[in-house]
């Protein structure tokens, strides 16, 4: 049997422990954190990687945390709504074969579905990687050596595994900082099944409300020294960037300040490879070639990077270079093509100026229109083939 050790259990390397599992593979994954964790932001899965949840058999659990849609309403500072997104208008855009979920609701399936098919260590790091032609040999912080015929990286952005392989420099910082959490209790200051999301200049703030335990915040700014905010900690840094802003994010702040160990609060990056595998290890997902929360296919391009990594598994046996190389040709022109237009996207999440911010809406306004929804799922569909 083939062994696999596999770094991360987020979304990628468990998609990847599931799939070569059911190939076939004795999958062990380490992770950093001692224990699972859970919150995160709302994850639109389509195209790919609604495909691969397909193949992984995991929709019907998925269907049972899918959020489903809600409208969207566009507010000024102090909460005034200045446009309506109806639900249908979302709908449209992102066709049938999409499922809406929080990122720990996913993160929760892939669990469930692989936690019986792998051995998953959690508060264990990588020491050491040692390869050769025929085997890698992994030390880890437990004080096991493995030894496995290929090594993931799927460690995030963050990744110690890329940095052993191909040293620093390769992680592009932006100007930005995000943070997403789930609240407590349903804010009272948005109607339920809907969001009220305020976007000012270099600023967005969106509160969800979908009933209990399915509410949550979603803030990103632009700031000139990300790190230092980092510092600051998530709460004080988003009071100082968002105090003066209504509409349900007050008490947004306040679930915030009571458990501020549920947020996830980080810079905006992206990861900038020439390649993502050397000899028997490879890196995948936001390790390999995070696009950043501007792009908005993070976990599609996980798990659909988990999934064709099997494929070409499959298709090349025991020749793991040959598949690596041919997974990542297929995978890298969605890639650059996601990662460009998450630099377009900062135009929309944290706009430069008042005047983006009009233009913004004068686009959203015209995406209203019902004889521009069809068009609008068209181009997508097309973007996601």
């Amino acid at each position: 049997m083939k062994r696999t050790v596999i770094v991360g259990a987020g979304i990628a390397g468990l998609a990847t422990a599931l799939r070569l599992a059911r190939d076939g593979w004795q999958p062990i994954v380490v992770e950093r954190a001692p224990v699972r964790r859970s919150g995160g932001y709302l994850v639109n899965l389509l195209g790919g990687g609604y495909d691969a949840v397909e193949r992984l058999g995991l929709v019907p659990a998925l269907a049972e945390h899918a959020l489903g849609p809600f409208t969207t309403v566009l507010v000024r500072a102090d909460g005034r709504p200045k446009l309506t997104v109806p639900s249908v208008v979302a709908e449209a855009a992102l066709g049938p074969r999409t499922l809406t979920v929080f990122r720990g609701d996913l993160e929760d399936v892939l669990y469930e579905a692989v936690r019986d098919r792998a051995e998953i260590r959690f508060g264990t790091t990588v020491e050491s990687v040692d390869q050769d032609a025929d085997r890698v040999v992994v030390r880890l912080s437990d004080g096991t050596t493995e030894e496995a015929d290929l090594l993931v990286g799927a460690d995030g952005v963050h990744s110690a595994t890329r940095t052993t392989l191909f040293g620093t420099g390769h992680r592009v910082d932006l100007p930005y900082v995000v943070a997403a959490f789930p609240l407590i209790r349903p804010p009272e200051a948005v109607p339920a099944s809907s969001a009220t999301t305020f976007i000012g200049p270099g600023r967005t703030a969106a509160i969800v409300n979908l009933g209990p335990r399915r509410s949550s915040a979603f803030f990103t700014y632009r700031c000139a020294d990300p790190e230092r905010e980092l510092q600051r900690g998530p709460v004080p840094a988003l009071r100082a960037a968002f105090g003066d802003v209504a509409g349900g994010v007050p008490e947004a702040l306040r679930d915030l300040e009571a458990e501020p160990v549920n947020a996830y609060f980080d810079r905006v990056s992206q990861v900038d490879l020439p390649q993502w595998s050397s000899g028997r290890t490879v890196l995948l997902g936001d390790a390999a070639w995070c696009v950043s929360l501007f792009a908005g296919h993070g976990a599609a391009l996980a798990l659909a990077g988990a999934d064709q990594l099997g494929t070409a598994l499959g298709r090349h046996g025991d020749d793991v270079r040959s598949a690596l190389t041919e997974w990542e040709t297929g995978l890298r022109a969605e890639v650059v093509k996601r990662q460009a237009l998450a630099r377009r996207g900062m135009y929309q999440y944290a706009p430069p100026s008042r005047l983006h911010v009009w233009l913004n809406e004068v686009t959203i306004r015209v995406l209203t229109l019902p004889g521009i929804r069809g068009l609008v799922r068209r181009g997508i569909e097309r973007q996601n083939r």
